[in-house]
Formats: structure tokens, sequence, C-alpha cells
């Protein structure tokens, strides 16, 4: 399937930030021995969780897009990347795409344990904001006032940020406790796509087609490269992507829009993390990892 990438200008007063690329569990994965934690623990390596961050230049406001694990160190990397360093609200807005760990049980620490957070605008589905409402701990926050939590719709376009419009783009994924969104982002000149998780592309060209059309940068679901680092399981009952597939389903995209599909949530174990041979060949092939700190402009 091909679909127009837009070519537009490079200046814009929205930064988006990539503030980690792992899977829920980060490098080094709790409990893991193979190579790939025992040597990230031996050289101090770290990866964190999938997040991306947008900063407002001209009234320094900033937008987390997932909550994680790491939410400490992802609020603190896109304060110094804004060059704020006046002391000011932890953050003016959240995006949460679905409830696995990964995604939003940072929000423990906007709590009044850690950060006592004000009433952070915080923007969910509807599944999502009744999750958080129902269940304790996260029900503390709405009691508390930590977060106000504000309801997204799939297919509904909203505003975290005056000059933002974003929308929420329903995807089938693992529903333990809520149904999963992507966001596609839309500033003044680009078109950002977040699609962390997501069970399978192959089966849904009015949903590529929904997901990739206008878009100028793609972060997509990169949880396993091509099932090698699964030789137990059964790599198709896996609610992920290969990278490979994903290569091979959407080569014509990155044939006319090269490196404008950057894989996100990497798994611990996915060989392209390491693999400097993977790596060149991705981008031969017009596809990239997402990188720690990249910058786009929107």
């Amino acid at each position: 399937m091909s679909i127009p990438l837009n070519t537009k200008s490079n200046t814009s007063q929205f930064h988006c930030y990539v503030l980690g690329r792992a899977q829920d569990g980060g490098v080094p994965h709790i409990g893991c021995m193979k190579k790939c934690c025992t040597e990230a623990r031996a050289s101090g390596h770290q990866e964190i969780p999938a997040c991306l961050g947008i900063h407002d230049s001209q009234t320094d406001k900033l937008l987390l897009i997932e909550a994680t694990p790491a939410i400490a160190t992802q609020v603190a990397q896109l304060r110094e990347l804004a060059g704020i360093t006046e002391p000011r609200t932890l953050v003016d807005a959240i995006l949460l795409t679905h409830a696995h760990i990964g995604h939003y049980a940072g929000l423990m620490h906007l709590g009044k344990e850690c950060a006592s957070t004000d009433a952070i605008p915080t923007y969910a589905t509807t599944r999502m904001v009744n999750f958080i409402t129902s269940n304790a701990p996260w029900s503390q926050l709405v009691i508390d006032n930590n977060i106000g939590l504000h309801t997204v719709e799939p297919s509904q376009h909203f505003s975290p940020m005056d000059g933002l419009s974003i929308e929420a783009i329903e995807v089938h994924h693992r529903e333990d406790f809520t149904d999963t969104v992507a966001f596609k982002i839309h500033g003044p000149n680009r078109t950002l796509l977040f699609v962390p998780d997501i069970d399978r592309l192959d089966d849904n060209d009015a949903l590529i087609e929904k997901l990739f059309a206008g878009v100028d940068i793609a972060y997509l679901d990169g949880t396993f490269y091509d099932g090698r680092e699964l030789p137990n399981r059964d790599a198709s009952a896996i609610p992920h992507p290969l990278m490979i597939d994903s290569m091979n389903l959407l080569h014509e995209f990155a044939e006319s829009n090269p490196r404008a599909i950057r894989f996100i949530h990497l798994n611990h174990t996915n060989p392209a993390l390491n693999d400097t041979t993977i790596q060149t060949e991705m981008r031969n092939r017009g596809f990239l990892l997402a990188e720690q700190g990249e910058l786009v402009i929107l």
C-alpha cells in the first residue's frame, strides 16, 4: 500500500522528543539472565519504556504521552531537553494509550506520596477512565484531584495544547482491563503517529490506511524482530506484529518515505537493539529504530 508523505516546513513551536523506546519492563529486564541483560547490568546501560514528550516552545507547556514506570526520569529528561530549569507544574497534560503497566503505572508518582500534583489533565478512553476511577490505587488520584480525567473516544479529535490536534484511533491489543488506542498527532507542519502496542497489521488494510495516511513520522510497535528471541514460544500467538512482517507490509510506504517509520516499544530480547547488521539492513530498507532523545518538529 502506497501512502504519500507530507513534505512541510521544518519550523514549529512544537518539539516532540522520544523519552524511551523499550517494552514495559525496559533493559535490563527483571529476572533476565540472557546476554542482553547481563551485559546491560555490567555496563550500566539502560533502556526505559516507550514514551514521547512534547514541548510547546512558545508557552513552555509540556505534554507527556504515556505514564511509564520511569516517569520521574522521563519528566526530568523532557524538562532538560526543553531547557526548562525553573520550578513549574510537573507537566501540563498526559495522554494514555491503555492499561498495561508500561503505559500507565507511572501515574502512582503523581499522588501525595510523591509529586502530589494538582489536577493534571489526563486524556484516555472511556474504558480507561472507568478503570482508573473504579480501581485503587489509581482512584485515589481522582479523589485527591491529582489528575483531572478527560474522556476521548476513538476517531475523536481533541486538543490538549492550543495548536495541536490529536486523534485517538482504536487498535486491537490484548484487552486485560481496557481498550487500546494509537494517537495521531497533528501539528502546524507535521503529523506524527504513535502506535506502541497493536496485535496485528496484516489483516486490516482500512486500519493501515487510517493510521498512516498523511503521516510524516510513525513510531510503530517493534516489540519483537523476527521471533528468534522467543525460541520456545509460537510467535504467531503473541499479540505484537514482528518487525520483519511490518517492514514487508509497509515497504512501499518506506520506499516513498524513507526512515519515516521508526520502531519503538522494543523488547529486551529484540536483536535489533544491539545487532548493527540488522540496523544497517533496516536503514537500507527505509526503516529506523527510535532513538532516545531524538527530536521531531511538528
